[in-house]
């Protein structure tokens, strides 16, 4: 089954008009999901430059771009807040929950832009905590699971509430706001999110941040116990909101 939130993404992407033989920048890569989402948009014709400050996962990004034989693909390390005046303007910059990690959301939106061309597009898909998690009954393992993340993202300093404010944001970093939406990510008896993923790639953080420990959480099997729960109350959960928008870089000065 296809990841709904790369599905989410795809559509954000192919509504902004992220296209074939554009150059994208992919601030806050990681190791390179989004990033090779965008390259195999833009095709053979574009390019697509990923950057991060983390070496370690910069380094997990080549050899994934290297094994799905991606060439219009390259890593650079460096922070958002600097993007390296050498690799020129782009077309478009994209970033996926990276706003909520900024200390001054404005400011990095701001810095990115100078790296778009005029009239370029800034692409941004960001979570967001404000409404959810919410079922009909409630249903206590996912209200769990959504606190042990969601949790840690607060004490890690992060804005939980980046999806509200992202549009404004935008503005207010002097770009024109062409669209904003927000998609809900549910579940039901038949249609699950695998948990167990997230959950060990964030258990450092969980456990360094007293949130919950190993045992308390049973990896192993949380994805079972998460269905048997749903289809017990056979109902919909609501975990979280995911928010997307584009903006536009001004052409001209005042625009």
């Amino acid at each position: 089954m296809a990841d709904t939130r790369d599905v989410m993404m795809e559509r954000l992407l192919d509504d902004a008009g992220i296209r074939e033989g554009m150059r994208v920048l992919d601030v806050g890569c990681a190791f390179g999901a989004l990033t090779f989402l965008v390259a195999r948009r833009v095709g053979g014709t574009g390019q697509v430059v990923g950057l991060d400050r983390d070496p370690q996962l910069l380094s997990m990004a080549r050899e994934k771009a290297r094994e799905q034989g991606l060439s219009n693909v390259t890593f650079i390390q460096a922070d958002l807040a600097e993007v390296p005046s050498e690799q020129g303007l782009f077309d478009a910059v994209v970033g996926r929950r990276v706003l909520m990690y900024q200390p001054d959301a404005v400011a990095a939106l701001r810095s990115v832009a100078r790296a778009v061309k005029p009239g370029g597009l800034v692409v941004f898909q960001e979570n967001d905590a404000s409404i959810g998690p919410v079922s009909l009954p409630p249903l206590p393992l996912h209200i769990r699971v959504s606190e042990w993340i969601w949790h840690t993202v607060e004490r890690e300093g992060a804005d939980l509430h980046m999806g509200f404010h992202l549009a404004p944001a935008m503005e207010q970093a002097g770009l024109r706001v062409e669209h904003v939406r927000a998609e809900a990510l549910l579940q039901t008896p038949k249609v699950h999110y695998p948990m167990a993923p997230i959950l060990r790639a964030m258990l450092p953080r969980i456990v360094g941040h007293g949130v919950a420990t190993e045992a308390e959480m049973g990896i192993d099997t949380i994805d079972q116990r998460l269905i048997e729960e749903r289809t017990k109350e056979n109902t919909t959960y609501l975990g979280e909101m995911v928010f997307g928008a584009w903006a536009r870089k001004p052409s001209t000065v005042g625009e």
